[in-house]
């Protein structure tokens, strides 16, 4: 059966984005939390344009090629200008995850209204037997509440933004977390966490 798994890029204190951020204006201002995806000299073999540090590159196209499906919150959908109506992940379906309807959908889109349980549920059906990824502080509360998640991958990256927007939310109770692998590169840390049930 297929792994659900959330990998985000992370500041140190705990934020998904920079200051200000929506539609029209991204993740915001200020955020370096990507940058580890360009200042490599490895290409990625799954992303066209990435081009990693070695050690990046590995961790970042064997989760990649592990997926067969995203999740991701209408924050981050929208913040994400619709992803162009594809998905973050090139030949991945794409489920988003809003309390309501949307202006548009694209046809590598689906929409679910109806709870996270739904949502992870037509992912995994996408997703042919590989892993689903969640994408947004929201989504991966909510699937975290409803004992869904595998794996919590972070990026973490050497900054303090100060502000933006909080990747971790409030819990109905703590989750405990169980350290898997610690890659260093450069620019960022990976971090891979086994949820413990």
């Amino acid at each position: 059966m297929s792994r659900v798994i959330s990998a985000h890029a992370v500041s140190v204190d705990g934020y998904i984005t920079g200051r200000d951020p929506g539609a029209g204006h991204g993740l915001g201002d200020g955020t370096m939390l990507f940058d580890w995806y360009f200042d490599g000299d490895t290409p990625s073999q799954v992303f066209d344009g990435f081009k990693l540090s070695g050690p990046s590159a590995r961790v970042f196209d064997s989760l990649a090629a592990r997926l067969g499906a995203v999740v991701a919150g209408r924050n981050t959908y929208e913040d994400s200008e619709r992803f162009g109506g594809g998905g973050p992940h090139p030949g991945v379906r794409l489920i988003v995850l809003s309390h309501g309807a949307l202006s548009e959908v694209g046809e590598r889109q689906t929409l679910v209204t109806t709870g996270v349980e739904d949502a992870i549920a037509a992912a995994r059906e996408a997703a042919g037997g590989k892993d689903v990824a969640l994408m947004g502080g929201g989504v991966l509360a909510a699937a975290l509440a409803a004992g869904l998640v595998d794996e919590v991958i972070l990026h973490q990256v050497p900054v303090l933004l100060g502000g933006g927007r909080r990747f971790f939310q409030e819990l109905p109770e703590h989750v405990s977390l169980r350290l898997l692998e610690a890659v260093p590169a450069p620019g960022v840390t990976h971090l891979r966490y086994e949820v413990v049930r």
